[in-house]
C-alpha cells in the first residue's frame, strides 16, 4: 500500500531514510513529503516513533475533482460508516491549488458535508465538529484536478510530543529540531561518549529532543497517553497496543542508563525555568545542567567529554532581531570552549552562518515555518591553524586553473594600474566560464589593506546547485592563495533561489565603511551590507573624466546613487553641483563622500525626488550632466519605471535643462538597451562614447555598460 508522510521543506531525504529504517519497503522524497510503500503497520510505527514526519496521511479514496460538484460527489462514494461512528467526531483539514477549487476552507465544508449527509442518510445521527481533538481527522489534498482523501493516522501535528509545558517568544518545532541533531550525527556521538550543549537554549526543545533521542524514547509515546491517536475505524488497535508497550520498555531501560551529559545555558532566567518544566514533563529533567549565562560568558566544565555536539536555534525573524553581531560573538565563544567539538547550528540566513566566523563542512537550505534558514555543520568547531612555514594546501585542478588566471590578469593590468594610481579594480570576471564570478579588489586609502568583493553569477539552470557550490568553493580557495588574505577581508555575494526565480540573498548589517582612493577623490565603501559596493567600477573613466570637464561648470547628476560623480566633479572645481536620488540612504552616503573631501557649502545640492518629475519641475541650467538610471526601479514612493521606457520621455526632460554649449552623458547597463536616436533628433546630436568609458580591467566585457554623448543641436 502506498501512504504519504509529510514534513517541513529540507526534511526530506532525512525522513526518508527514517521511515526506511523503520521498516517500510520503499521511501521516495517529494516535495514537503515523502511517498512511502508499505503495510498499515509501518504506518502505523511511523506515527510514534517518527521524529521528523509531520502527519502520517492513510489513502481512503481518489478521484478527478474537477469542481465543488465532483468533490463532494466524490467524498458522498465512500462508505464512511466503515470508517466513522455516528456518534464519533470529526475534522477535515484542506489544501487546495489550481482555478477550480481555490478556498481550503470551503473544500473542507463541502468534505465535511458529504460524510455527515451519509451517516446521517444510514444511521439516522451525525457526527460533530471539534476541530481541536477529533476521533477522525481526515486531510484533502486537491492538485491538478485529482483529489486524495486520506485519514490523518496521528490524529494532528506530530511535532507536539506531549511534553511542552511552557515555551519562549518563538520556539522550534521538535521535527526541525531532530533534524538539527540528526545532521550532527548525535545519535552516534551520544554512543561514542559524547556531550550535548545548546548556549542559546531557550525553552530547552533541542536539549530534551537530544536527550529522548539518546534515551531512545519513541516520540509519539507521550503524545497519546494510553490512548490512540486516531478512532478510525481502520486502525489496527490491537497492534497499536503492542508497539506501545514494545516503546515503553525500551522508554524505561533507555531513560535508567540516560548519562547527565546535557548542557544548555540562556541569559533568560524566566526562560530556563521553562526548560527545566519541559524537561521534567518529558522525564530527562535529570540528565540535563541548565545555567543562566550570557554567551559571552560561556563555560564548559573540564571533566566534559573531549568530543561532542553543540546545537543552537540563535534568533534570526524580525521579531527576534537577528544581529550579526549575536552571531559572532557565538562563533568566537565556541571555538574558545569546545573548538573539537562538531557544531550544527541552525541560522536565519546564509549571511548570518558566515557572521558565526565558522567554517561549514556541510551546509542544508531549511524551513522554520515559512521562514527559510541555513543549517550548518562544522566538524570541528576550530579546525587546527596551519603552520606559517608549512607549504600551502594543494589547490584541486580547477582552483588551480582560477588561480593561474588571476595571477595572469594581474600581471597584466600592473603597469596601467601603476600609471595610473588605480587603487580599485576587476581582477577576474568570469574568464573561465565555468568559475563564473567577479574578483574586485579594493585597497584602502589609509592603511593600505586589500579587501576583495566576490560576485556570484547565476549559473544556467542546468547545472546542478552542487556542482556550482564546488565552482565557487574552488574559486574562493584560488582566490584566498593568490590574495593571501584572511576571510574577513573577502565580502562574498552568493547566488540563492527564491520566489521569483534566482536572487541575492539578504546581507550582513556591519555597518563596515572602507575609504578608498580614485584619482583625487576618497570615496567610502561597504563591501558586506549591499548588493553593490558604493561604486561602480566601470564608471571610473567617465567620472574621473568629469573631474577634467568640471571646472567652473554647474553639474547635475540624475540617479546619483552615492554620488561618486559628484564627488569627482566638486574635487575638479564644478562651480555648482545637483544631486538627485530618490533613496535618503544613498543620498546621506553622498553627503558622507563629500564630507570626506572637505566638500561643504551651499553650492553642493542633494535633492530627495523622483529624477523625470523633478526635471520637470526645475527650472536650472546646467552645463553637464550625468545621467544613470537603473534598468528597472518599482519604488513605492514614485511610478514604476523601465530604462527602455522611459529613456525618451527622461533625457528630452534633461535635454531642456542643458546649457546651450552643455553636455549631457547618459549610460546604461541594460545590455538589450536600444537607444531611440530618432525620437531625440530635434533635441540633440548623439554620439557613442562607449568604447572610451570602457577602462582595461573590463575590457573582457565591452557591454558593462553603454554610454553617449548628448549635445544641444548645432553646438560646437
Amino acid at each position: 500500500m502506498k501512504f504519504f508522510a509529510s514534513c517541513g521543506k529540507g526534511l526530506e531525504y532525512l525522513l526518508a531514510d527514517e521511515l526506511l529504517s523503520l521498516g517500510c519497503t520503499r521511501a521516495t522524497a517529494t516535495m514537503a513529503g515523502v511517498n512511502v510503500e508499505g503495510t498499515l503497520a509501518d504506518a502505523q510505527r511511523a506515527v510514534l516513533w517518527s521524529r521528523l514526519a509531520s502527519r502520517v496521511l492513510w489513502p481512503l479514496t481518489e478521484f478527478d475533482c474537477a469542481d465543488e460538484h465532483a468533490l463532494y460527489a466524490g467524498a458522498l462514494a465512500v462508505d464512511w460508516p466503515q470508517h466513522l461512528e455516528a456518534t464519533h467526531t470529526l475534522a477535515v483539514d484542506a489544501h487546495v491549488s489550481g482555478d477550480a477549487i481555490t478556498h481550503a476552507r470551503y473544500a473542507a465544508q463541502r468534505v465535511k458535508d458529504a460524510v455527515v449527509d451519509t451517516l446521517r442518510q444510514r444511521t439516522g445521527a451525525r457526527p460533530d465538529v471539534d476541530v481541536e481533538a477529533p476521533d477522525l481527522r481526515l486531510n484533502l489534498v486537491v492538485r491538478k484536478g485529482r483529489a486524495v482523501l486520506s485519514v490523518d493516522l496521528g490524529g494532528g501535528p506530530l511535532h507536539r510530543r506531549g511534553w511542552r509545558r511552557a515555551q519562549g517568544e518563538a520556539p522550534l518545532k521538535e521535527n526541525l529540531a531532530a533534524a538539527v541533531l540528526m545532521r550532527g550525527s548525535w545519535p552516534a556521538l551520544y554512543r561514542d561518549g559524547g556531550a550535548l550543549l545548546d548556549p542559546m537554549c531557550g525553552s530547552g526543545t533541542l536539549l530534551i529532543e537530544g536527550a529522548l533521542m539518546a534515551a531512545d524514547v519513541a516520540p509519539g509515546l507521550q503524545r497519546h497517553g494510553d490512548g490512540t491517536p486516531t478512532r478510525w475505524r481502520g486502525f489496527d488497535v490491537a497492534l497499536w497496543h503492542t508497539l506501545v508497550e514494545e516503546a515503553k520498555a525500551r522508554r524505561d531501560s533507555g531513560v535508567a542508563a540516560l548519562r547527565p551529559v546535557f548542557f544548555g545555558s540562556d541569559i533568560d532566567e524566566r526562560i530556563l525555568r521553562a526548560a527545566r518544566d519541559n524537561a521534567l514533563a518529558a522525564g530527562v529533567v535529570e540528565a540535563i545542567d541548565l545555567r543562566t549565562a550570557a554567551i559571552e560568558t560561556l563555560l564548559m566544565a573540564e571533566d566534559v567529554s573531549e568530543r561532542g555536539l553543540v546545537v543552537c536555534n540563535p534568533p534570526y525573524d524580525a521579531r527576534l532581531a537577528a544581529d550579526p553581531a549575536l552571531y559572532r560573538a557565538l562563533g568566537d565563544a565556541l571555538r574558545r570552549t569546545v573548538p573539537n567539538w562538531r557544531a550544527s547550528l541552525l541560522c536565519g540566513d546564509d549571511e548570518l552562518a558566515r557572521a558565526t566566523g565558522l567554517r561549514a563542512a556541510k551546509k542544508y537550505q531549511l524551513f522554520n515555518g515559512a521562514l527559510e534558514c541555513s543549517l550548518i555543520v562544522c566538524d570541528p568547531v576550530a579546525p587546527p591553524q596551519r603552520d606559517p612555514g608549512a607549504p600551502p594546501p594543494v589547490l584541486s585542478e580547477g582552483a588551480q586553473m582560477v588561480a593561474n588566471r588571476l595571477r595572469k590578469n594581474l600581471k597584466k593590468l600592473k603597469s596601467w594600474r601603476d600609471r595610473e594610481g588605480v587603487d580599485c579594480f576587476r581582477a577576474y570576471d568570469a574568464d573561465l566560464p565555468e568559475y563564473a564570478a567577479a574578483i574586485d579588489v579594493y585597497t584602502t586609502a589609509d592603511t593600505r589593506e586589500t579587501w576583495l568583493h566576490v560576485q556570484e553569477y547565476a549559473a544556467p539552470a542546468e547545472i546542478p546547485e552542487a556542482t556550482t557550490r564546488q565552482r565557487l568553493n574552488a574559486l574562493l580557495a584560488a582566490t584566498r592563495e593568490v590574495f593571501a588574505l584572511p576571510k574577513e577581508r573577502i565580502a562574498l555575494k552568493t547566488r540563492s533561489i527564491g520566489k521569483g526565480g534566482s536572487k541575492y540573498g539578504r546581507f550582513d548589517r556591519r555597518n563596515e565603511f572602507l575609504v578608498v582612493r580614485e584619482g583625487d577623490a576618497l570615496l567610502r565603501v561597504n563591501l558586506f551590507d549591499y548588493l553593490d559596493t558604493g561604486v561602480f567600477l566601470d564608471h571610473r573613466p567617465l567620472r574621473l573624466q568629469f573631474a577634467r570637464e568640471a571646472q567652473g561648470k554647474r553639474f547635475l547628476n540624475l540617479f546619483c546613487y552615492t554620488g561618486a560623480a559628484t564627488v569627482q566633479a566638486a574635487r575638479g572645481g564644478a562651480a555648482s553641483t545637483t544631486s538627485v536620488d530618490l533613496s535618503g540612504t544613498y543620498l546621506q552616503w553622498l553627503s558622507d563622500n563629500l564630507q570626506q573631501n572637505g566638500i561643504s557649502g551651499g553650492r553642493h545640492r542633494l535633492v530627495q525626488a523622483d529624477a523625470i518629475q523633478w526635471l520637470l519641475a526645475d527650472r536650472g541650467d546646467y552645463d553637464l550632466i550625468f545621467c544613470d538610471p537603473p534598468t528597472f526601479s518599482n519604488s513605492a514612493r514614485a511610478a514604476d519605471f523601465d530604462v527602455q521606457r522611459e529613456h525618451v520621455r527622461l533625457l528630452r526632460a534633461a535635454m531642456h535643462r542643458l546649457s546651450p554649449d552643455g553636455a549631457l552623458y547618459f549610460s546604461n547597463n541594460y545590455r538589450r538597451f536600444r537607444l531611440d536616436t530618432e525620437a531625440l533628433a530635434d533635441v540633440a546630436d548623439i554620439e557613442d562614447v562607449s568604447a572610451s568609458t570602457i577602462p582595461p580591467d573590463f575590457a573582457r566585457d565591452a557591454r558593462i555598460h553603454r554610454c553617449w554623448r548628448l549635445r544641444r543641436p548645432g553646438a560646437s
